[in-house]
C-alpha cells in the first residue's frame, strides 16, 4: 500500500526525522490560509499522487508550457494560483502514463534553501535477504538512471537486523554521501530513525528523494515516497486510515475484498493461475508467443469457488482482455474448484471472448469433466505452451 507525501513526512516527523512545515490542501478555497500557516515567503506547492515524477510532469489541461506539478510560489498570491491551476486537473508523468492522475490534493510546504541533493532509499535486498541502505550523491534523478550511467556513484548497505543501524554503518553512510559538519551529525541521527520507521511500520520501501543538504548545514527530507508490506498492514490499523482508495486500480479493490493477488498491467490476455511463480511463468510464455499479459492474478492455494467467481468477474470487466487463460496446477488447489468458479462466472457474466483452460493436478479429471459438460464454449489445452499459442493465436484471430 502506498501513501502520500504529506502522510509519509507527518509519519517519519513523529520518529523525528526533519522535514520542513507544510498543509495539505483538498479545495482552492483552503489555500491562502493554509499558506499563511508557514513562515514563508518562499513556498512550494506539490501535487500529491501516487506517481514520481512530478516535478517534471505536465498538466493535461493547461498549455504546454505551463508549469509541472511541483511549483515554486514567492507569495500567497502565487500559491492561490498554482493551486486553483493544478487542483482537479490530470497531471502526466513517466509512471502514470499517457492517461495521467487526477490531482485532488495538494501539499503547500515552506521552502527550503538547498546547497546539495543526495538520494536515500530502504529496501529488501534480494541478495542479502536484509533490509538494506541504497544512498547516492545524485540525488534528484531517477536512481534507475544513476544506476545505468554512473553505478559508482551509489552504495547498497545491508543492515544486520541483530544490531540495526550501528556507528560504523553511519560512518560508511556520511562518507558515501561526502556529509561533513553539521550535516555528518544529522546523518548519524537520521539514518538510524529512518531504519526505526522502516522496521516498525513494516514498509517495504522507503526513498527520500532528494535527501538535501541546506545552505545552513543541515539535512531535511525534501521528499519521502513510502509503501508498505500489504500482509503486515492488520497490524497497523493507523496506516491503513491513511489508505486513498482513488489512487488505486477498482480491479484490485475488489480483488482485495476477496484477498486475490492482482495486479492491473497493460496487455489484452487475461491471466488466471495459482502460484506466483506460476503467474510469472504464464506470463513470459504469453509474451514469448507475442502477446501481452493483462493482469496478473494468483487465486492462490486454497481458493473456493467463490473467490475463484469473483477472479473471473474481475478479469472479464477490463475492456482491454481480448481474450482470457485460466492456468491451473492442482496441488492444494483443486482443479474441480477452478471449474466450478469458472462456470459460475461465465453463467453470471457471460463469455464474450476466447477463453483457454489448461488444468493439471488433484482431481483433474473431475475439473475437465465439470467444464466439458458445461456446454461452455472453451478450448481445453494440454500444457502451458499448447496453452499460450492456443490463446495468443485465438485473440489475433
Amino acid at each position: 500500500m502506498n501513501i502520500h507525501e504529506y502522510q509519509a513526512k507527518a509519519l517519519l516527523k513523529e520518529y523525528g526525522a526533519p522535514v520542513a512545515d507544510g498543509v495539505p490542501v483538498f479545495e482552492a478555497s483552503e489555500a491562502e490560509s493554509a499558506a499563511k500557516k508557514l513562515p514563508g515567503p518562499l513556498y512550494v506547492v506539490k501535487s500529491q499522487i501516487h506517481a514520481g515524477g512530478r516535478g517534471k510532469g505536465k498538466f493535461r489541461e493547461l498549455p504546454a508550457d505551463a508549469k509541472g506539478g511541483v511549483r515554486l510560489a514567492k507569495s500567497l498570491e502565487e500559491v492561490v494560483q498554482n493551486v486553483n491551476e493544478m487542483l482537479g486537473n490530470t497531471l502526466v508523468t513517466k509512471q502514470t502514463g499517457d492517461e495521467g492522475k487526477q490531482v485532488n490534493r495538494l501539499y503547500i510546504e515552506d521552502g527550503a534553501d538547498i546547497d546539495r541533493e543526495l538520494y536515500l532509499s530502504i529496501l529488501v535486498d534480494r541478495s542479502t535477504g536484509r533490509n538494506a541502505f541504497v544512498v547516492s550523491t545524485e540525488g534528484g534523478m531517477d536512481i534507475e538512471a544513476v544506476a545505468e550511467e554512473t553505478p559508482e556513484k551509489i552504495l547498497t548497505l545491508p543492515i544486520d537486523p541483530a544490531t540495526g543501524v550501528t556507528e560504523a554503518d553511519c560512518n560508511r553512510l556520511c562518507e558515501a554521501l561526502k556529509l561533513d559538519g553539521a550535516a555528518k551529525e544529522d546523518g548519524k541521527t537520521l539514518f538510524p530513525i529512518l531504519y526505526k520507521a522502516y522496521t516498525e511500520k513494516d514498509m517495504s520501501l522507503l526513498e527520500v528523494n532528494p535527501l538535501i543538504v541546506m545552505t545552513d548545514g543541515h539535512l531535511r527530507v525534501l521528499d519521502a515516497k513510502v509503501s508498505f508490506d500489504g500482509n503486515a498492514l492488520f497490524r497497523h490499523d493507523d496506516i491503513m486510515e491513511l489508505r486513498d482508495k482513488s489512487e488505486e486500480d477498482e480491479k484490485e479493490i475488489e480483488a482485495s475484498k476477496y484477498d486475490l493477488a492482482y495486479v492491473a498491467l497493460d496487455g489484452n490476455i487475461g491471466c488466471m493461475v495459482n502460484g506466483a511463480g506460476l503467474a510469472m511463468a504464464t506470463m513470459d510464455i504469453i509474451k514469448l508467443y507475442g502477446a501481452e499479459p493483462a493482469n496478473f492474478l494468483d487465486v492462490g492455494g486454497g481458493a473456493t469457488t467463490e473467490k475463484v467467481t469473483a477472479a473471473f468477474k474481475i478479469i472479464t470487466a477490463d475492456p482491454a482482455v481480448e481474450g482470457i487463460l485460466v492456468n491451473i496446477f492442482g496441488g492444494i488447489m483443486r482443479c474441480d474448484v477452478i471449474a466450478e468458479g469458472v462456470i459460475a462466472a461465465v453463467k453470471e457474466v457471460g463469455l464474450k471472448v476466447p477463453l483457454v483452460v489448461r488444468l493439471e493436478g488433484t482431481n483433474v479429471e473431475k475439473g475437465k469433466q465439470l467444464i466439458n459438460d458445461s456446454d461452455l464454449n472453451v478450448i481445453a489445452a494440454d500444457d502451458l505452451d499448447d496453452a499460450a499459442q492456443k490463446i495468443v493465436n485465438a485473440v489475433k484471430g
